[in-house]
């Protein structure tokens, strides 16, 4: 059956959300006529070409319209299968992913602990004690999440200190960008900053979550890894023909400041949501809000009833840790009555 909530909207995540008008409207200009298919188009040339301005190191790019196949090409290009790819016990890729890493490259996730979603140089050394033993898989590769599946954020510096122990010891820095937009908000940084400026090989370019029906891009800021992607990509059933409705949602997104407006907005609606069910007794923050993401532990006995008006994710069934995702199109208003019904249902309004 459908949710009931009012407005329409939920906080189950950005996926939920439509897509952003001037997104609409770039698709709908981009309806008219006929053009080249696969990619070979002006309006690939013009988002390819935006897309590496915007991120910088004389990138690399190609469009797809799946964030899993994304990060799946993006590591297929840097491990082989007996190989390892270094990552948070949180990341996307290790948990929500069914396994296509493992399947369709034959590689080894090895999982680092993250309780705020970050990993450092510390966790990932720990996996290079059997490096040279053929008993063991070898590390090849390291991949982050910016913003990460808890909504923190990686500084310019904590990536940089990454990307540098990667290369230091022959490995390889991939980035999750599923919500790199809202990171580059937080940090109030251009985007190159957290990418080639901060030493990353390869990016997987989530647009998806900021507005676009579906988006994404594969980029390689070591130009090496984009030896023979085309037939990579052909290979991974991601090559689109008619790519210029990639390519039109990518051109608007990043032409006057819609990426930014639209994560600026969402990261905004974040904070809000998260001041108002702090100060709400019986309701505990277990992250530190950066981005468009809250977390927080409600009692068992409400989500329910929360959930039938307002969807929303259940992270750890055992804390009653739930995720709270707001989009580019969240309002005020749907803050307001989400964190009244909180209040009705707990029966209580301020600590």
């Amino acid at each position: 059956m459908p949710h009931k909530q009012q407005s329409g909207r939920a906080f189950a995540s950005d996926n939920w959300a439509g897509v952003h008008p001037e997104v609409l409207a770039a698709m709908a200009a981009a309806n008219v006529g006929h053009v080249p298919s696969y990619g070979a188009d002006p309006y690939t040339r013009d988002a390819i070409a935006r897309i590496s301005d915007e991120l910088g190191g004389d990138a690399q790019v190609f469009l797809v319209f799946s964030g899993t196949a994304a990060n799946v090409l993006c590591l297929q290009s840097m491990v082989r299968s007996h190989q390892g790819v270094i990552c948070a016990e949180t990341a996307h890729v290790h948990t929500s992913e069914c396994g296509a890493a493992e399947k369709h490259i034959g590689c080894k996730l090895l999982p680092v602990p993250s309780p705020q979603g970050k990993i450092t140089v510390a966790g990932i050394r720990e996996h290079l004690r059997h490096v040279g033993n053929e008993h063991h898989v070898q590390p090849r590769a390291i991949t982050i999440t910016q913003a990460t599946e808890y909504g923190t954020v990686y500084t310019p510096q904590e990536i940089r200190a990454i990307a540098d122990f990667a290369h230091a010891n022959s490995l390889l820095l991939h980035m999750d960008g599923a919500r790199i937009f809202n990171a580059a908000v937080t940090l109030n940084v251009p985007l190159k900053a957290i990418t080639s400026g901060a030493g990353v090989d390869a990016l997987s370019f989530g647009g998806t979550k900021n507005g676009l029906v579906a988006g994404e891009a594969v980029v390689f800021f070591k130009l090496a890894l984009a030896d023979d992607f085309e037939f990579k990509r052909m290979q991974g059933m991601q090559l689109s023909s008619k790519m210029r409705f990639i390519a039109a949602q990518f051109s608007a997104l990043l032409t006057n400041d819609l990426w930014k407006r639209s994560a600026t907005h969402a990261n905004r609606l974040a904070k809000m949501l998260a001041a108002e069910l702090a100060g709400i007794k019986g309701v505990t923050l277990t992250q530190e809000v950066q981005a468009n993401e809250v977390f927080v532990t409600l009692p068992r006995e409400i989500i329910p009833k929360l959930q039938e008006q307002w969807p929303f994710t259940v992270w750890t069934e055992a804390t009653s840790e739930v995720r709270l995702i707001t989009s580019f199109d969240t309002a005020e208003a749907d803050v307001t009555d989400f964190v009244r019904l909180v209040r009705d249902a707990m029966g209580t309004r301020e600590k």
